[in-house]
């Protein structure tokens, strides 16, 4: 029983590793644009996400059946191969039927016959006493493969430049930088009777890192005052740097 139950267990995760391998390689090709960054990121992260659902479905589902197969088999009633692996088939037809998709069907009848197949061929090797790392090498070379081809072809993901820190930087609406100019430079203007004038400036501290610093000055006769905002940016991410502690007058009518 112990050895039954590993075989079974081997047999369900080489056939998730191919199936979850196919299907998001096929959804990756299919929805390719031409210019897609980190495919070989999104590959893994997508296998992993079928591995575990399909996984569960082809543990539960997939060899519950299969056992019950396996019994009828023993009492004499599925003699040849291709029966044994055509009721599995017809099972897996059976899980897209309960779920009312055709397509679903299809791929269903493919991964149970293909979940046969691999168990009666790893008996056979088991029964004869060779080696099964055959069985581990395969399914492992083809994800290894997969994700190099989707990591090859993957478009180089493009320099965080000034622009690109400035335009992250000043994104957003209702913030204290949406009324900074959205690119280096300024803005002069009045407000409520003040001359204000607005700057924008980026100076690069490392590789793709940037202080984005914004400038706000104002006068009114006598009144004057300069308030300054700065952020680290980098990829995706904005820290503050030096935050202004005082609130331009006009701010606070």
């Amino acid at each position: 029983m112990p050895n039954y139950l590993l075989r079974k267990l081997v047999t369900t995760v080489i056939t998730t590793v191919i199936t979850s391998v196919s299907f998001v390689a096929y959804s990756l090709i299919r929805n390719s644009t031409g210019i897609d960054h980190s495919l070989g990121s999104q590959f893994l992260g997508w296998f992993m996400v079928w591995f575990i659902y399909s996984g569960a479905v082809i543990f539960i589902y997939g060899s519950l059946v299969s056992i019950g197969i396996d019994f009828i088999q023993r009492k004499g009633f599925i003699r040849p191969k291709w029966l044994y692996v055509l009721i599995h088939g017809l099972f897996g037809i059976m899980f897209g039927v309960f779920a009312q998709e055709w397509l679903l069907s299809i791929y269903g009848m493919l991964i149970a016959s293909m979940y046969a197949i691999i168990y009666k061929l790893l008996s056979k090797i088991l029964l004869e006493k060779k080696s099964i790392k055959m069985f581990f090498l395969i399914p492992s070379a083809f994800l290894l493969l997969s994700w190099g081809y989707f990591y090859v072809i993957s478009a180089p993901i493009p320099l965080f430049t000034e622009e690109d820190a400035v335009e992250f930087a000043t994104s957003g609406n209702g913030t204290v930088t949406s009324d900074f100019p959205k690119k280096v430079g300024k803005w002069q203007g009045s407000i409520d009777g003040f001359e204000v004038e607005r700057a924008t400036d980026v100076k690069q501290i490392a590789k793709e890192k940037y202080i984005v610093t914004f400038t706000e000055k104002w006068e009114k006769g006598y009144i004057t005052g300069t308030c300054f905002y700065s952020y680290i940016v980098e990829r995706n991410s904005s820290t503050a740097n030096e935050l202004c502690k005082k609130t331009p007058p006009y701010y606070k009518q």
